[in-house]
């Protein structure tokens, strides 16, 4: 009896968690909230939702939020039609790389669970995900398609791939650290 009621709370506790930081992560996409301007680049925190709960709950709690947010992302890129938001169309990307960013944040994370650097190291590595899945597969699947929706050659294209991944995804994998471990820190000591 008493081990029933234990599973009972777990899962209570781990929908609450799903529930709560999908729904930070669907307001941060449909808003400008999941955006940080720094001049001139435009990072987005819209993933930090999945870091943390793959970090709190583990990866397949995390590939859950993160196929939610990614769902949202795909539901945003028909709402909001601009040259390039056809790549969001495919659910691979927009959803199969965000569920990925939970799945690597939450391995990374029990990997490196004793040590005082994993949380930083699990947000780096889940934002990363986010950033070279989307931009990798972007690449294989549209360069063309993307070349021309912004009116330049594959070249000019594949040249402005690559320098979103050091220009936007570098700070998002900092700034992805630096929210992370403080609410990770936090949320710890609450649980104490």
């Amino acid at each position: 009896m008493q081990k029933q009621k234990r599973r009972t709370t777990f899962k209570a506790r781990q929908l609450t968690v799903v529930g709560l930081l999908s729904g930070i992560s669907i307001f941060l996409s449909l808003t400008p909230l999941g955006f940080i301007p720094i001049l001139p680049i435009n990072p987005t925190i819209m993933h930090v939702p999945v870091i943390i709960g793959a970090i709190i709950e583990g990866p397949m709690i995390g590939a859950f939020i993160g196929g939610i947010f990614g769902l949202s992302s795909m539901v945003r890129a028909f709402m909001t039609p601009t040259p390039t938001n056809f790549i969001f169309w495919n659910p691979i990307i927009s959803i199969g790389v965000r569920i990925l960013i939970g799945v690597v944040a939450g391995y990374v994370y029990r990997a490196l669970k004793n040590r005082n650097y994993g949380v930083a190291v699990s947000a780096v590595a889940g934002s990363l995900t986010n950033t070279i899945g989307v931009l990798g597969l972007a690449f294989v699947f549209y360069l063309s398609r993307y070349a021309a929706g912004l009116g330049i050659s594959e070249a000019a294209a594949t040249t402005f791939i690559l320098s979103i991944v050091g220009t936007n995804g570098v700070p998002e994998a900092i700034i992805s650290a630096l929210i992370t471990v403080p609410v990770i820190a936090a949320y710890r000591k609450m649980k104490k």
